[in-house]
């Protein structure tokens, strides 16, 4: 089984700009096919690459000129810091979850596997899909899929939930599965209960506060000219990142000088977001939500 297939792969690699005397961070690991191609392009210079994922460490490659630290992103300046690194030449980072994750049915991250409620990409974790579920309380469940999940009836689902629970723990993906099926249509239950699955996998890994931290991070590290390149595969990513590329910060607030002109620490590379072809989409149809945005540090 393939651990996972780069997406958007050469426009990801040209984005970066590679020096083959830079220093580079591949900060979402995985399978390693970004790591490869970077590698490929440099000479003397070296690669810092970061999974949470301790499974992740089996697809290490065997060469001097990469480090692999199996921590979160998030961490990357303290990382950098502890091997003498003040700056880098550039940053990858290939969000959301790979397909390794989907297709092991043992981890809780796909609803067409009938697993344990899990979705811990670290797994050292404590907190986990199933302790969502059944501790959260209502409101906390509504703000979650309202917000992580971009659902609609996120209330009555919660709801819902919550009348489940109280008769018996909710413990497997197969039942969240049931239970979410009674709020979707048949045309649109993939649609939803991906929605359902997502919100909660952001809520168990902290995703969404993790990738403000590594944005603000990563910012600090770059070099002038230094390239921010980072693959969404949801809006709420996308937006964090479109927002941070513009202005610099994480609400997107643009700032002017006394001229007018914008303040930002960034250049837009990408004026509008590369997304993958037909041709990549047919042999990869994980893909097809893929927005590639790409950012020079001034």
């Amino acid at each position: 089984m393939n651990y996972h297939t780069p997406v958007l792969l050469t426009e990801s690699i040209e984005g970066l700009a590679i020096s083959s005397q830079g220093t580079y961070v591949d900060a979402t690991y995985g399978g390693g096919g970004h790591s490869r191609a970077i590698l490929d392009n440099l000479e003397s210079g070296h690669l810092f690459a970061f999974d949470q994922d301790l499974e992740s460490k089996s697809n290490l490659l065997e060469d001097s000129r990469i480090t692999f630290i199996n921590h979160n992103f998030a961490y990357i300046k303290n990382f950098m810091k502890f091997h003498e690194i003040d700056s880098v030449d550039g940053i990858l980072a290939d969000l959301g979850v790979s397909s390794h994750h989907l297709d092991s049915p043992n981890r809780g991250f796909a609803f067409r596997f009938d697993a344990e409620l899990d979705m811990r990409m670290n797994t050292r974790s404590k907190k986990t899909a199933r302790t969502i579920v059944n501790t959260y309380s209502l409101e906390e469940l509504t703000k979650l899929f309202k917000e992580n999940g971009e659902i609609k009836n996120a209330y009555s689902l919660s709801q819902r939930i919550c009348e489940v629970r109280q008769q018996k723990e909710i413990r497997t993906t197969g039942e969240l599965k049931e239970i979410g099926l009674h709020f979707c249509k048949a045309h649109t239950q993939n649609k939803y209960l991906s929605q359902i699955f997502q919100a909660l996998r952001l809520e168990v890994n902290n995703e969404i506060e993790y990738l403000k931290r590594f944005l603000r991070a990563g910012a600090d590290l770059l070099k002038p000219k230094g390239r921010f390149v980072i693959i969404t595969y949801h809006s709420l990513e996308d937006r964090i990142v479109k927002n941070f590329f513009r202005s610099g910060n994480i609400d997107g607030v643009i700032s002017k000088d006394f001229y007018g002109n914008v303040e930002t620490p960034f250049t837009l590379i990408t004026k509008k977001i590369i997304i993958p072809n037909a041709q990549e989409i047919e042999v990869n149809n994980r893909a097809r939500s893929a927005k590639l945005r790409i950012a020079e540090k001034n």
